[in-house]
């Protein structure tokens, strides 16, 4: 199979979706094709990187951290996510580190040419702001969810947010659910998340299956 070409790649993803041809093309000699290992950080909380990053292929976690060693995962990324743009938008630091969760590969646009592609372009523009809506939206969620949810809503709200929905109805969890990850998430003990997650198996919310992976059953969406 031949290689993509730079702007093959940035043909897939749909952030520059509505770009024309002679963008596109000017993108794509400015972007760097970038891999990261697992466990290795694609931005660091409290640093600035300068640049846009959109995920091709890998997952990645969002975790804030304090001074005494303390991490909450605010939201995992998936391709097509894209990282650092708050950071070019008000040129501060990085809110949040982003490490990659398996093999992530990722695209990456310096700065300059960032601010280059909006003004001229505003379904790109539209779609960054669109994204920064939907974090926002999440970011609301999520403090909802610790102000008036118990332990065993917060678990269920964050497996069905994990969950990709499935033409069945039911939700499905492909990757082995990390315990302590889920308590990042919600603000638990892990032993607590592993307790709501015994009893959501045996309830029949969730079925975990011999692969790893986790389906979640239509009678949990009314859980939250």
């Amino acid at each position: 199979m031949a290689m993509l070409s730079n702007l093959d790649l940035i043909r897939r993803v749909p952030l520059f979706a509505m770009l024309t041809d002679a963008q596109a093309t000017a993108v794509s000699d400015a972007i760097v094709k970038r891999r990261y290992k697992r466990g290795d950080n694609i931005v660091e909380q409290g640093k600035k990187s300068n640049a846009l990053f959109i995920m091709l292929t890998g997952r990645a976690r969002v975790i804030s951290g304090d001074g005494r060693g303390r991490e909450v995962i605010l939201a995992i990324l998936q391709p097509g996510d894209y990282i650092g743009e708050m950071s070019l938008i008000d040129n501060e630091p990085h809110s949040a580190t982003v490490q990659a969760e398996i093999q992530t590969d990722v695209l990456e646009l310096a700065r300059v040419d960032f601010a280059r592609c909006l003004p001229e372009n505003t379904s790109m523009a539209y779609a960054v702001m669109k994204g920064l809506v939907q974090r926002l939206r999440h970011a609301d969620r999520q403090i909802q969810s610790l102000a008036l949810m118990d332990v065993y809503g917060r678990v269920a709200r964050a497996l069905l947010e994990t969950a990709t929905p499935q033409a069945d109805g039911t939700r499905l969890i492909r990757s082995k659910v990390s315990r302590s990850d889920i308590a990042k998430m919600v603000g638990a003990s892990r032993e607590m998340v592993s307790r709501v997650m015994k009893d959501l198996e045996q309830r029949g919310f969730i079925e975990v299956m011999d692969d790893g992976a986790t389906r979640i059953k239509e009678n949990m969406l009314s859980l939250p």
